[in-house]
């Protein structure tokens, strides 16, 4: 084993487990995206991530199977006020989200308005947990420093949600060049997501996971979901590599300081 790769021991289950399957982007189709449910439950991924008005379509689509139907709500840019984001929230988990993956407002916690942040996380953290769901609050670190990420990661813990997400996927800050960038959910923010989160708090990888030695990594930094929709390609990729229902050691390749350098 070389410096630069080091090794899991995983069962082809558990890298299942790790995926959100997103069906996220603005052009899908209605088609589009039930192709991706059925991806989804082919894999038996943890979930697949849908937005609101395709709640009921995903529902129908993965009945029987274990995979779980995950709405986005305030989503991508977590602007909508509280009470929207309630409704939303309550909208999408009495339809059928199990899990409901929200976008906090950026602007208030690059404003330091932790008062506000923590009453839209509590209050949209009991809008879904009453109806049996879970919350994944997304940060958009991209837009953040490590200042905000460390309270925001406080605040969740005492708010007591499911999961902190690092990000959308769809954060794409503008260059002096007037070019966009993006980095997504990084190495040194999944650290320390991971150190100043409660350890009841699951960490979600999102923006950029890409490869099955992505994953890996990620998982080995204590990450137990990612957002992907290179979900079928690392699939294939863990069967290729011997990867089983029994427990089996592999290696992959660090990915050092960030995951990737592509959308969710």
């Amino acid at each position: 084993m070389t410096a630069t790769q080091q090794a899991v021991t995983v069962t082809l289950g558990q890298i299942a487990k790790m995926i959100d399957h997103s069906l996220l982007h603005p052009t899908m189709t209605d088609n589009d995206v039930l192709e991706g449910l059925r991806i989804a439950k082919k894999y038996n991924v943890a979930t697949a991530c849908v937005k609101p008005y395709h709640v009921p379509m995903a529902k129908e689509e993965l009945e029987g199977s274990e995979v779980l139907v995950c709405p986005v709500i305030g989503f991508p840019h977590g602007n909508s006020t509280i009470e929207v984001k309630v409704f939303e929230a309550n909208a999408a988990a009495e339809a059928g989200g199990k899990e409901v993956d929200m976008v906090i407002n950026i602007g208030k916690a690059l404003g330091g308005d932790w008062d506000y942040i923590g009453n839209e996380i509590s209050q949209v953290n009991a809008a879904v947990t009453k109806r049996g769901a879970i919350l994944k609050v997304i940060f958009e670190n991209d837009y953040l420093g490590d200042e905000h990420i460390i309270r925001l990661c406080e605040i969740c813990s005492a708010a007591g949600v499911a999961f902190v997400k690092t990000s959308t996927g769809y954060g794409f800050v503008k260059r002096p060049d007037g070019f966009y960038s993006y980095k997504g959910a990084t190495v040194p923010h999944l650290k320390l997501m991971r150190q100043h989160s409660s350890p009841e708090i699951r960490i979600k990888a999102a923006g950029g996971v890409r490869t099955l030695d992505d994953l890996l990594h990620v998982m080995s930094l204590r990450v137990t979901r990612i957002g992907a929709t290179a979900t079928a390609s690392i699939m294939e990729e863990a069967v290729k590599r011997g990867i089983s229902d029994q427990p089996t050691t592999v290696e992959f390749k660090e990915i050092g300081q960030a995951v990737s350098q592509a959308s969710y």
